[in-house]
C-alpha cells in the first residue's frame, strides 16, 4: 500500500468521529498498538529534541523481495505522543527512503491533527517529522 493510499485510510477513519475527544481516543488507541521500544533503544541518541515528552525513533534499512525499505521504531513517554508516533510509523514504514523523502504528508492537516495541539506538541511533531525524514535522507544516500 503507498503512503497516499495510507493516509487516506487514515483521513478516512477519523472523518467518521466529528468529536475530538473520540479522535483523541483513537490517536491513543494507535498509541497502545504501537510494539514498545526495547529499553536500551531509549537512550540520548535516539531521543527527539523539542518534544515536550520524551520520544525515541530507531530506523534500520529492511531488504524486501525488489527494494530496500526503511522500518521505524518509536515510543514515548506520554500515551497521546505515544499515538502520533504510531500514526507516523504507520503511513512512513515499509517504504523506500525516497518515497518518504517525496511524501506529502497531508493527513494530518486533513484530520486537523496540528490544530487540536498544544504549540510544544506541535513543535514535537515538526521535530517527529523532521528525524524521520532524516533517517530517510541518510539511507537514501546508502541505497544504491
Amino acid at each position: 500500500m503507498s503512503i497516499n493510499q495510507i493516509q487516506d485510510e487514515i483521513i478516512d477513519e477519523f472523518s467518521l468521529l466529528d468529536d475530538w475527544m473520540d479522535r483523541y481516543e483513537l490517536i491513543i488507541d494507535y498509541g497502545k498498538s504501537l510494539q514498545p521500544l526495547p529499553e536500551s533503544e531509549k537512550t540520548d541518541k535516539n531521543l527527539i529534541d523539542g518534544c515536550q515528552a520524551k520520544v525515541w525513533f530507531t530506523a534500520e534499512l529492511s531488504q524486501t523481495a525488489n527494494e530496500q525499505v526503511v522500518i521505524y521504531h518509536g515510543d514515548a513517554d506520554a500515551i497521546l505522543v505515544k499515538g502520533i508516533v504510531a500514526l507516523l510509523i504507520k503511513v512512513l514504514s515499509g517504504h523506500t527512503a525516497k518515497e518518504i523523502v517525496d511524501a506529502d504528508l497531508y493527513f494530518i492537516d486533513k484530520i486537523n491533527l496540528r490544530e487540536h495541539l498544544s504549540p510544544t506538541r506541535s513543535n514535537g511533531l515538526a521535530a517527529m517529522l523532521k528525524q524521520m525524514r532524516l533517517f530517510a535522507l541518510t539511507y537514501l544516500s546508502t541505497v544504491k
